[in-house]
């Protein structure tokens, strides 16, 4: 996974004007919390800030002040919700070779049976645990030649190693659901045919 450096400092005004002015000056407001201590209040660089968080499960290496390194994930961030930039992050301290709990994305690959079926993405994103670290940033899923009724279950994925479910093993991620749109469509079109007969 990807490790990126953040100088960020800390900051002790509070509220919207406060934001705003934080903002103001491309930086963004957050809060560093985890293991028990005083969420810590910062200010970090916006745009190092976005291009980091385009990583999935990011670890980000913090110098606060000058004074203390620390590691972080992301844990919930805002954006506005127009123009889509940062208004305020929240990241939660980690230590390596700790596990933490986390979403990796389920991209697929590979072509469905023939027929027109849909698949649904009942989970976009897989709850599992996993060292600091070495978070998987996503995992990649086979739906080659699944007909419709067919499903993969969170127990039928591959994870990486040192990544475990964090998750029932039965739960859902994938279906495939039958095309039933289009036969609803046609049936219509022979409805309309059998009124306009009459």
């Amino acid at each position: 996974m990807s490790e990126v450096k953040l100088t960020a400092s800390t900051r002790s005004e509070f509220g919207k004007g406060a934001a705003r002015r934080i903002r103001r000056d491309n930086k963004v407001p957050g809060v560093l919390y985890g293991h028990g201590s005083d969420p810590i209040h910062l200010t970090l660089p916006g745009h190092e800030l976005l291009l980091a968080l385009r990583t999935p499960n990011v670890l980000i290496a913090l110098d606060i002040d000058g004074k203390s390194n620390e590691l972080a994930i992301p844990k919930s961030v805002q954006r506005d919700p127009i123009k889509g930039f940062l208004e305020h992050v929240d990241l939660q301290l980690v230590k390596r070779g700790e596990q933490v709990n986390v979403e990796i994305y389920v991209h697929t690959e590979g072509e469905l049976a023939p027929g027109g079926n849909l698949l649904e993405h009942v989970l976009n994103a897989l709850p599992v645990e996993a060292e600091a670290t070495h978070i998987p940033e996503s995992v990649t899923v086979s739906v080659e030649g699944l007909t419709a009724g067919d499903s993969i279950l969170a127990k039928d994925i591959t994870l990486p190693k040192g990544t475990t479910l964090a998750v029932e093993g039965d739960t859902v991620v994938l279906q495939v659901l039958a095309a039933q749109a289009e036969e609803s469509a046609e049936g219509e079109d022979a409805e309309g045919a059998e009124s306009a007969a009459a």
